[in-house]
């Protein structure tokens, strides 16, 4: 039991929590508890806008009812929201909402006890940013210790996906555990089972978090003199590495053993329709690659045909023949490898319809809203096709009359303008997205194609231009360059620019001494933001030097 309460104040909480993770059950389980042992409980929310502005904000305050009737007959005044500097306990549910309650003042380091699953689920400006927009999740970490007089971290939303429950059950337990409230376990144990919902599993994760919290796992380590009455922003040396989630070491371990089994027999990786180009990536191309090309050679099979895959590996060959590192690292047949493939499995209509009837996709869905096997689910696809979309995808005479005509574009504009609402878990949705996947064989013929097979091979002749002409650190970033080109619709089209100009200036600066740290630096502002801002600023600053 917590010896901290004196009773002179409320019990300040805020609980910030994402849709569908039980934000509003778990503030209900702390307000039955208040109430079975003698609090007077108030219960607010504040709700966010998913990822995109912050999660919804649950309020919960908690006043002795001996306290009360002792001095006074009224009834007290509660808060109805948190007050920066007066929250007693923040529950965060992802990492990032933990970080926000620390800047936002929720959170502060003189007063609060910090619980968050430490676990993430990315904002929309990290899943919209161009490049790797995500935030490092130590720094995170940090900030979270730095801003909190307690802090208690570990991954909830693991713990409790093995109990078939949701997060708010394990943050109970983490709450529990944590001795931050004066009740003990099984008053806690009392308020899920009140709710008779769920008992069973809430009660496992429930269990599994309250083990976390008495034993938190390892932390970056920061200096907790420096703490602050308020972290806006942290600058520390950040320790060992939070712990990896299960899912990334079985990723890791999982590609290990691919590498292995590419130098072994790299036959079984791709199977026996794929057999005749495992065998020529066993004997054309260096070691360091081979995993990395097999990659491609799925890939590019999967997306269209082992003709096709043979192409990629044509492709590929051609930057082999000149790395002047093929027998010490091969990083530029690996980079092409990798990037060829990318390019080569661009998104057109067919390719966007085959990934959202993949089973293996609706199967994640089920999973991730915990479906059972015998309910119902439905996917509703949000649609916005543009009529450059759909000219790419007609064969090249028909698409390149429709492109250049204004009238087409200005129907299929009215036609769309509020966008399209897909059931594809519906006959006809998925009858619809079914038949566009399977107009893959037409896709040799279209204008999309056209247009990319010519580009990729263009954008291969400057690289083999910059090895030849001395400089293949060069020609390492101007295969790089094709990270800038990804996406459909809107997002496509400015990459497409942004590609194109990148490549102008590597053509341009081949002969300079910098060549190969301003490419470099131009990618990472054309991936910097959409509006394309970032790389405006850094193209003026070449020819500036020029």
């Amino acid at each position: 039991m917590a010896g901290w309460y004196d009773g002179q104040r409320p019990i300040t909480i805020a609980i910030l929590a994402m849709g569908g993770e039980g934000g509003g059950v778990l503030a209900d389980w702390i307000v039955s508890l208040g109430e079975a042992n003698g609090y007077i409980a108030q219960s607010t929310s504040v709700a966010g806008v998913a990822q995109r502005t912050g999660t919804t904000v649950y309020y919960v305050e908690l006043y002795p009812m001996d306290k009360h009737r002792s001095e006074s007959g009224a009834e007290p005044v509660l808060s109805v929201f948190p007050a920066p500097g007066e929250v007693d306990i923040v529950i965060a549910s992802e990492l990032m909402e933990a970080g926000r309650a620390v800047q936002r003042g929720f959170c502060t380091p003189d007063r609060t006890v910090l619980i968050t699953s430490t676990s993430r689920v990315y904002t929309m400006t990290e899943k919209m940013s161009p490049g790797d927009g995500r935030v490092d999740s130590a720094l995170l970490l940090a900030a979270a210790q730095l801003g909190s007089k307690r802090f208690i971290g570990a991954d909830f939303e693991e713990l409790s996906r093995g109990t078939n429950s949701v997060i708010s059950a394990a943050l109970f337990g983490g709450l529990a555990g944590a001795d931050a409230l004066p009740f003990e376990r099984v008053q806690f144990e009392n308020a899920v089972r009140e709710s008779s919902k769920g008992v069973e599993a809430s009660l496992a994760a429930f269990a599994l978090g309250f083990d976390a919290a008495k034993a938190p796992p390892q932390l970056p380590t920061v200096d907790k003199q420096a703490k602050q009455t308020r972290v806006d922003s942290v600058s520390v040396e950040i320790g060992p590495r939070p712990t990896k989630t299960r899912a990334e070491k079985a990723s890791e371990a999982a590609e290990k053993e691919r590498y292995a089994l590419a130098l072994s027999d790299p036959a079984r990786l791709v199977g026996p329709s794929l057999g005749a180009q495992a065998e020529r990536v066993a004997s054309e191309f260096p070691a360091a690659a081979r995993s990395m090309l097999l990659h491609g050679v799925e890939r590019t099979a999967v997306y269209q045909d082992a003709d096709y895959a043979n192409r990629y590996l044509d492709r590929v060959a051609r930057i082999a023949a000149v790395d002047p590192a093929r027998s010490d690292g091969a990083t530029l047949t690996i980079e092409s490898a990798r990037n060829v493939a990318l390019w080569m499995c661009y998104q057109d209509t067919s390719h966007v319809a085959l990934q959202k009837i993949r089973t293996k996709r609706i199967e994640g869905i089920r999973e991730e809203a915990k479906a059972g096997p015998k309910q119902l689910i439905q996917v509703r696809e949000f649609l916005h096709p543009q009529a450059e979309e759909i000219c790419d995808s007609l064969p090249v005479g028909i698409g390149g009359r429709l492109a250049k005509s204004k009238s087409f574009e200005r129907v299929v504009g009215r036609l769309t303008a509020k966008g399209i609402v897909l059931n594809t878990t519906s006959v006809v949705g998925y009858t619809l997205l079914w038949s566009m996947a399977r107009l893959r064989p037409m896709r040799p013929r279209s204008l999309r194609w056209h247009r990319e097979q010519g580009e990729i091979d263009s954008w291969l002749d400057l690289v083999i231009e910059a090895v030849d002409n001395g400089n293949p650190a060069l020609a390492v970033e101007i295969i790089e360059c094709q990270r800038v080109r990804k996406g459909y619709g809107e997002t496509y089209a400015r990459g497409r620019k942004n590609f194109d100009l990148l490549i102008d200036i590597a053509r341009e600066i081949q002969g300079r001494d910098d060549a190969k740290a301003t490419l470099s630096r131009l990618i990472s502002a054309a991936l910097a933001d959409e509006d394309g801002t970032a790389l405006q600023a850094a193209t003026a600053t070449v020819y500036a030097q020029g």
